[in-house]
Parts: structure tokens; sequence; C-alpha cells
């Protein structure tokens, strides 16, 4: 935090027009490829430093057919960004589980001290179908039969089962895991020089039945201290699409919440309410034409606090587009690719803000999917 102070084209929601394919998100989708080279591969992002550019005023700018190719010369490394090489990590070569290595015993005994009325607040979204939902992806729920299976027994016993369709990791609140996230750094398509966390290469990952390496089964089950920073309030008429939440922001916001920079400990958790989760199921194609979130500034201030993970009430967290129209994602792969600090998307901090609750522990266990890039699931926050 301040020294001083020490979810492209649109998305679609999943509902009927999914097969619509001249839908705003999956148009975004398709410019944004065309203009950035982002390729799909457990989320990688294409070309030195995320260089893409992505929604501009809520729409993506696709570069004109036949235009010229770029100059050959690499482009300037973005303001903030990390040097080329970022491993090993600080756990060690061959560590897998980033920075929930922080959750030891004496980090849970320490934020278990936080617990004071012992109340239990959902963070998650409900998941369903019509939720905004990030490109092509789909959420789709079916009960078999009705009932599934039965009567059995003298008992008659019946039962129902569910069959769902759906990318389980990238859906509504979402939990990235550190296969998530990569970037190209030699040539485009080369998988050994398509970096990961702690330089896992796609070359090593790369498998169709889940990846070899940087699963989400590797992320350990979190409990830590979570400090919400709610900026929503610092923007009258509301925050915008491509609005970026800076320190001067997050110093304004924690004045009003009486908390300190310095409170943000190692291993802690920092999450941002912006107010754009308002949009959810209201209008879907606003909320996934872009958002406000951090940029590289709050990144670079989380990473120098060494937290556990962060998150928000929009899709991506960081601001989308970036101010810098170069760059896509950045602050994902300064955070995921760069340091393993997880990122929780799609959050409601609703409740606890009613309750002026800023400061608790947040309580998350990521599926243990093996191969998995990310996590459907239920957050919690404890007081």
């Amino acid at each position: 935090m301040d020294k001083a102070c020490d979810n492209q084209p649109e998305s679609r929601s999943t509902t009927a027009a999914d097969d619509d394919t001249g839908s705003p998100r999956r148009q975004f989708f398709k410019t944004a490829a065309v203009a950035a080279s982002v390729i799909g591969t457990a989320g990688a992002i294409h070309g030195k430093y995320a260089s893409a550019p992505v929604i501009g005023e809520a729409r993506a700018q696709a570069a004109p057919a036949g235009a010229a190719a770029p100059a050959a010369a690499p482009p300037a490394a973005p303001a903030g960004a990390s040097s080329d090489k970022w491993w090993p990590s600080r756990w060690g070569a061959d560590d897998e589980a980033g920075a929930s290595n922080h959750i030891t015993p004496q980090k849970v005994l320490e934020s278990a001290q936080w617990i004071k009325d012992g109340k239990i607040y959902r963070i998650g979204r409900v998941y369903e179908t019509g939720m905004p939902a990030f490109g092509a992806r789909v959420f789709s729920l079916r009960i078999p039969g009705s009932p599934t299976g039965g009567p059995f027994g003298t008992n008659k016993l019946v039962y129902n089962d569910e069959y769902v369709s759906t990318e389980i990791g990238q859906i509504g609140t979402q939990f990235d895991g550190l296969g998530h996230i990569g970037i190209q750094q030699g040539k485009d398509g080369d998988k050994n020089d398509m970096r990961f966390y702690n330089g896992v290469t796609m070359q090593e990952m790369d498998s169709a039945y889940g990846l070899k390496k940087l699963g989400i089964e590797r992320i350990q089950p979190i409990f830590t201290r979570a400090h919400l920073i709610d900026v929503e309030p610092l923007k009258a008429g509301g925050w915008d699409v491509g609005e970026e939440i800076t320190m001067a922001h997050v110093n304004d916001a924690l004045a009003r919440q009486n908390m300190k920079a310095e409170d943000v400990k190692v291993g802690d958790a920092v999450f941002f309410n912006t107010g754009w989760g308002k949009l959810w199921k209201k209008s879907n194609d606003r909320f996934n034409s872009g958002e406000p979130g951090i940029g590289m500034e709050v990144a670079r201030r989380l990473i120098e606090r060494q937290i556990t993970v962060t998150g928000a009430d929009t899709w991506a967290t960081e601001v989308v587009p970036n101010p810098d129209k170069n760059v896509a994602f950045i602050v994902h792969a300064e955070l995921l690719a760069k340091n393993g600090i997880l990122n929780h998307e799609n959050l409601a901090f609703d409740e606890l803000i009613a309750d002026k609750k800023y400061q608790f522990v947040y309580v998350f266990s990521p599926m243990p999917i093996k191969g998995g890039t990310g996590s459907a699931g239920g957050p919690i926050a404890m007081t």
C-alpha cells in the first residue's frame, strides 16, 4: 500500500441469448483476438507484457483489415511492469502453491483473533443461468429425470442428481489459479516460451485432460485476515468503465473507514468494492463491457505487502480497459504469473458494508480439481 501512508469483446450473460453470435461480448472477444493476438490456452496472455489493445469506451478496438504489420522492434515494457524473468519464486523453483504458502498455522491463529462476534457472511454469488459470463463461457444446469432415480427399497427412496456444463473454474464468483494466466515471452505460439508462475511453460503443463502443473489443487486452503477497501462512495455518480483505482483513492477510502495502510500484513487479503457489482443480472451488457478497477500503481503496493489474495465485486479486479491501451490484463499477469498472488472475482460485499465490517477473516478452499485453472465455490467472511 502507499508508502507515505505506510472481469476483449464484451461478454454476455448465460441466457438463451448465448446462441446469438452477434452478442456484444462475443464481438469483443473476436475483435480483441484480431487486434491483440490474445490466445485462449489456459488464459495465457499473448505478446510481451500482454501487449494488446482492449476495450475502449466499452468497445474492442480492432485493427483495420489489411493493416500493416507492426514494427519488428519489441514494445517497451509498461510502466511498473517487472523484469522479463520472474522465476524462481520466493518459495523455491518447484513451488506450485504461490502466495497460499503464507497460510501457515501461525497465520491461521493470528487471523482467528479477528473473529469477535461469530457472524458469517456469504461473499460469493449464486451460480445460475442468466448471470454475466466472460466471452463465450456458459453455465447450464439440468436435473436428469424427475426424479433422477428410484424408488428403491421398501422405503421407496428416490433421489435427484444434477448435470452442470460450464467452465467450472472461470464462471460466476471465480478464484483464479496459477495455471490461468501466462505471458508469451518469445515467438507467438511457442509453448516453450509461454511462461506462467515460477517460470513453468505451457509445454510443461500442456494436456487436454487438465494442467500437468499449476493445477488449482496445488493451492492451499486460505484462512486469513482481510481488508475491504470500499471506493464506491468516492464517486458521487458511480465509477465507470476504464476508471482506475489509484493509491489516492485507496488512501481516501481507508481514511473514511478509519483504517491504515499499515494494517495490511504479510499473507493478508485485500479486496475492493466499486459498486460495479450492482449491475449483476440487472445490466449484464454494461457489467461485461469493461469495469473500474486497480492498475499497476495499486498492484505494486499489494506486491510489496506480500498479500495472499486480492479481489473485487468486478469480473477482473483490474481496470478494463487499461488506461494504457497497449496492454491487456497486465495486473493479472503481474500478480498471478509473476508473484503468485491469487485473485478472487465477482465477489459481493453488500452485507459487510451495511454492517460496516471492513476487516474480517476471509475463508476459501478452492475445489481440488486436478489440473483446473481456477475454482468456483462459496467464499465466506467471518467477523
